[in-house]
């Protein structure tokens, strides 16, 4: 996401780093249902031993609810921080804050998924996904939006839209579009989902009483089945990440799947590692990285530097047509300045990585 969201300009991107417009799936709409997928299955190393012992759930939840909120706030704090310091007033911001947003769904849906966890067997956890994903079908799909008279799956008049409009407004929804939101509030159910997901596919992984062989052969035939599942109900309920569908949550489900076993195979199994260092340095600083990315282009960009003709562009912005925009074609100069970005965080995470700074969120 780092990579996507980090063009030199958002008027030249390769269709691949793009979201679907509406119903699809691109490479791009795999990022976010992915990480709520191993964040589930996280969920279940984590908290493995702890769900055998009740009397600790009451100190787990609080420390997930803490946790849970604390994402939530650093995504708050990314929608109120402002471009331009110059014009910028708190109140103003606060009225006009997006309370929904990718660090807020994160928040939730590992809160939520902490406590279904260490309070419901997995087959009952089962039973919720397969609940969620009917209830949120029959609802998108069949019941009546106030206003508008007929259950729909338009942008801006189908139930989730009315429903974020109706309980937050429209000064509090995404900013590109006003009237509905990407990660509102009734995606969030099937978001759930995805956690849940997660969470059934790590406690597999961890049982003890199964060989790597047949881990491997069920993971990778429950993800084809999923992910065929999926495309059948696509022919029903689109897959689309802005509404989540529930064709959404078992197609990426059973793609994420497919992915964590075939990575099972070749580190855990074959021991093959050498390619997975960058990752690990990513990874164990995974929402430091994506908060500070989306914090310091604002940053960089309020250092103005003065052009011949008189005008005033910000420091990020100047590096880009400076350095990549003149050698370039103009789609693949917008690439290599993204590329550019993952190498730079690259280098500071790598040094806090070798030495041990790991940033718990």
């Amino acid at each position: 996401m780092i990579l996507v969201n980090n063009p030199g300009s958002w008027s030249h991107i390769y269709a691949p780093l793009e979201h679907a417009e509406w119903n699809g799936c691109t490479p791009t709409d795999l990022v976010f249902p992915f990480f709520l997928f191993i964040v589930g299955v996280s969920i279940a190393y984590a908290m493995g031993s702890k769900k055998a012992d009740p009397k600790s759930h009451q100190k787990t939840i609080l420390k997930a609810l803490k946790r849970g909120l604390i994402l939530f706030g650093l995504g708050l704090f990314l929608s109120i921080f402002p471009r331009n310091f110059q014009d910028f007033n708190f109140i103003e911001s606060i009225k006009h804050v997006r309370i929904p947003g990718v660090l807020q769904r994160i928040g939730v849906v590992f809160f939520i998924c902490s406590v279904i966890f260490l309070k419901s067997s997995e087959k009952n956890i089962f039973r919720t996904i397969i609940i969620i994903l009917l209830a949120y079908w029959a609802l998108m799909m069949f019941l009546p939006v106030p206003g508008v008279g007929y259950a729909n799956l338009e942008k801006e008049t189908n139930l989730g839209a009315w429903l974020d409009r109706t309980i937050l407004g429209e000064a509090h929804l995404w900013k590109s579009s006003i009237t509905w939101d990407p990660e509102g509030i009734l995606s969030t159910l099937p978001a759930i989902a995805t956690g849940l997901f997660g969470v059934l596919v790590g406690v597999y992984l961890k049982r003890k009483d199964v060989e790597p062989a047949s881990k491997i052969a069920w993971l990778f035939s429950v993800g084809c089945m999923c992910v065929i599942a999926g495309l059948l109900w696509d022919l029903e309920f689109p897959i689309n990440k802005s509404l989540w569908t529930s064709s959404y949550v078992l197609y990426t489900g059973g793609l994420a799947t497919i992915v964590l076993a075939l990575s099972y195979w070749i580190i855990d199994v074959h021991n093959y590692n050498r390619f997975t260092k960058p990752f690990v340095v990513y990874g164990v600083n995974a929402i430091t990285v994506f908060f500070v990315s989306g914090l310091t282009p604002r940053l960089l960009n309020m250092i103005k530097i003065k052009q011949p003709n008189g005008d005033e562009i910000g420091s990020l912005t100047y590096f880009n047509q400076t350095f990549f925009t003149p050698h370039f074609s103009p789609i693949n100069a917008s690439l290599a300045y993204a590329i550019f970005v993952i190498l730079f965080f690259y280098v500071i995470l790598w040094i806090m990585y070798k030495k041990n700074v790991i940033i718990k969120v």
